[in-house]
């Protein structure tokens, strides 16, 4: 008995002073796509808009920080059951150890923690893109703050919980397919069918306003991503992490070729815009697969969500639904093809020996992420339409019309983003003012 006794010991996971720092740095660059999302946002819309769609995602940083240290982390990932977790050690990190480990890992429950809020953070500022100008700023929110309770925390609890209904059943999402991307893209499908349209679509022209602002934001988060795919692994013992790594590289540089030429032969140009939203696409599908494919795979899995979501992103006008920035185009049906693509492209030399059809395995596993898929995008997209109906109908989720044609930025926070008057040169008294100039008057 000693000697058994002693042989577990010594198989117990110990904390990894690598793997923790490999999470915090991780952990880190998953924050940084939240302000990374805010640029590439800020600048697809209108110069009005700018700084409500900078605000829209640095909200969801200080709300979704505090309620996950609160409630969120609990509810997430504490056992209770398939639905819904519990663990009241964790309600505001009450009686967590400085090194007690997550289990069956090396790295402390506080990293594991902090690494989920950053994935937390950015799900439902991913939503703000598709309500672009015209949503009261207080109402918004309120909604984030509902929307993680009632939506993100039993989606993630589902899908990552270990006993999750959707983990349990086999579902694979390496980093957040549904729990981030089908969850955002349905929830926000939800919000504007409550919301309405706004004011002048489809009639007036509502181009970015800066397409450099945008290509910013597209390179943060790229560069954050992987911190937010390779990092899901929860260390680098044994190469999975290293796959994904690569795989979020290589789908990624597919997707964005293929929405470009899926441009260049539909519309006649390769767009600024088009790459940016065809990486974005690519970085999308890649996160709940990459772990499961072959590089090849991550090719074909980056060209199908290129050319899929390029197509899917015109579906707004066909069907007459307002999604100002393409969220749903990108984001639901990035994920759904990124999801459901793993029951085809699955290798069985990644996370784990699942096989997909093309590798031997049959369509199981691919029926299987249809459950996952389905269930997320019906649950998200059902319960944000009826928490968007509720705060419409008490304290309204729009500005005026009034306030939306002149400017959400001025009317929701008393600023501009840009101040026109004080750019460049300009004539003072009848003389042209230099640069030079300016600078010694100020001085």
């Amino acid at each position: 008995m000693a000697s058994a006794a002693i042989t577990l010991a010594a198989e117990a996971p110990k904390l990894s002073s690598a793997n923790t720092g490999f999470m915090l740095i991780c952990s880190a660059l998953v924050l940084l796509m939240t302000p990374g999302l805010a640029f590439f946002y800020g600048g697809m819309v209108r110069v009005k808009s700018t700084l409500n769609m900078l605000m829209m995602s640095f909200i969801s940083i200080g709300i979704v920080t505090i309620l996950w240290v609160l409630y969120g982390f609990s509810l997430a990932f504490g056992s209770s059951n398939g639905f819904i977790g519990y663990n009241s050690d964790w309600l505001g990190l009450s009686n967590v150890g400085l090194t007690e480990l997550w289990d069956g890992y090396t790295i402390p429950i506080f990293v594991f923690m902090v690494f989920q809020m950053m994935f937390a953070v950015i799900t439902p500022a991913l939503i703000s893109g598709a309500i672009a100008d015209r949503v009261k700023f207080s109402a918004w929110a309120l909604f984030v703050a509902l929307w993680l309770t009632v939506v993100y925390v039993p989606v993630a609890h589902w899908v990552w919980g270990a006993d999750g209904w959707a983990y349990k059943l086999g579902v694979i999402d390496f980093a957040g397919g549904t729990a981030v991307h089908i969850n955002a893209g349905a929830g926000a499908l939800g919000v504007i069918l409550v919301i309405g349209k706004r004011v002048g679509f489809k009639r007036d022209p509502m181009r970015p306003h800066s397409l450099p602002l945008v290509m910013l934001g597209a390179g943060l988060l790229w560069f954050g991503w992987f911190g937010f795919n390779a990092g899901s692994w929860l260390g680098n013992d044994d190469g999975v992490g290293a796959l994904m790594f690569v795989n979020t590289q290589v789908a990624t540089a597919a997707a964005m070729l293929a929405w470009l030429a899926y441009e260049k032969i539909r519309h006649g140009a390769f767009t600024t815009l088009g790459a940016a939203s065809g990486a974005v696409a690519g970085l999308v599908a890649i996160t709940p697969s990459g772990g499961a494919v072959s590089p090849m795979g991550a090719i074909a899995v980056g060209a199908i969500a290129g050319v899929g979501c390029a197509a899917a992103v015109g579906l707004k006008y066909k069907f007459g639904f307002d999604d100002s920035l393409d969220v749903v185009g990108v984001h639901m049906v990035g994920g759904i093809l990124g999801s459901l693509l793993i029951g085809l492209f699955a290798s069985g030399k990644g996370q784990s020996d699942v096989k997909g059809l093309f590798y031997g395995g049959g369509m199981h596993q691919f029926w299987i992420q249809c459950a996952g898929v389905f269930a997320v995008l019906f649950y998200s997209l059902i319960v944000s339409a009826i928490l968007a109906f509720l705060l419409d109908k008490t304290i309204g989720m729009r500005v005026t019309e009034d306030e939306e044609v002149s400017g959400i930025d001025q009317a929701e926070h008393a600023e501009t983003a840009y101040d026109f008057s004080g750019a460049g040169g300009g004539l003072s008294g009848g003389t042209l003012t230099s640069a030079t100039e300016t600078k010694k008057v100020d001085a």
